[in-house]
């Protein structure tokens, strides 16, 4: 089989579209990421052709010898449509989780997205905390968000609870919280922990001032809870503009009540008394 005719790879092409439409990709801002599968991987590979391993950046051991489908750097995400060949790549780690090789795609030169190590930390950190279950990471520039990070404390219980209080689906949604990461230089080992470290308890990072990550089990739901963290961000941004203060919201024993309801277990430390 042809890598473009295989199912995997359609989905990762609409999703990268899904978010060019969206507005979260601006030039060539955000990155995405899947995990492929060992069948995926065994009904493609005949249209692969290995090139010469580079260094990661970081070391990943739980990650030897897998494969991923991966954004380009400084690609455009409105041209993964149209110009898959030349905006996308699958790689192959080394059985020391330390090397990749490109083995398909980017066929007029480049290299994976810059963020490589902070995604590949990610699904390291991930996929022993689901079992194997999470396999895609998608970074986005989503507005609402970032304009958030200039005007609320960078605080995981902030954010997750104003998140919360302004869509009943989010707690629903993303139960666990959001985690915040302070402004970081993009691109390096560093912010890349900084996100694994929250990526061990939540599904969602915020880069301040920058943009958000989100992990999930495949596209709809990874693509569905940056959707979500995002449209109640701009709902927020859109209360906050009409007046600083809520007249009337969603109070700690409300979630406690949907919680039960839809069987979710919500963190006590989000439910704090404002």
């Amino acid at each position: 089989m042809r890598v473009l005719d295989a199912e995997f790879v359609k989905n990762f092409i609409r999703t990268a579209n899904d978010g060019w439409e969206q507005g979260w990709h601006e030039r060539n801002g955000g990155n995405l990421s899947y995990r492929i599968r060992l069948e995926e991987v065994e009904a493609v590979k005949e249209d692969f052709e290995p090139k010469e391993w580079q260094p990661i950046g970081t070391t990943v051991p739980k990650l030897a010898k897998e494969y991923f489908i991966v954004t380009g750097s400084g690609k455009y995400f409105r041209n993964v449509i149209i110009k898959p060949e030349d905006s996308i790549c699958i790689i192959e780690l080394d059985e020391k989780g330390e090397n990749y090789r490109i083995v398909w795609g980017l066929v007029n030169g480049g290299r994976p997205t810059s963020e490589l190590p902070t995604h590949l930390m990610n699904h390291e950190v991930k996929m022993i905390a689901t079992g194997g279950k999470h396999r895609v990471i998608y970074h986005a520039h989503p507005t609402n968000i970032i304009a958030l990070t200039f005007v609320l404390p960078l605080e995981d219980k902030v954010f997750t609870r104003e998140l919360w209080e302004m869509s009943t689906e989010c707690p629903v949604i993303f139960p666990e919280g959001v985690g915040v990461v302070p402004w970081m230089v993009p691109g390096g080992r560093d912010i890349a922990v900084a996100t694994s470290e929250l990526m061990k308890k939540y599904n969602l990072a915020i880069w301040a001032h920058h943009g958000m990550f989100a992990s999930g089990e495949d596209f709809d739901l990874t693509f569905g809870l940056m959707h979500t963290a995002e449209k109640s961000a701009e709902i927020l941004v859109k209360m906050l503009s009409m007046q600083p203060n809520k007249r009337q919201t969603i109070t700690p024993d409300n979630f406690r009540d949907l919680a039960k309801d839809f069987n979710v277990t919500l963190p006590e430390e989000f439910l704090y008394e404002k």
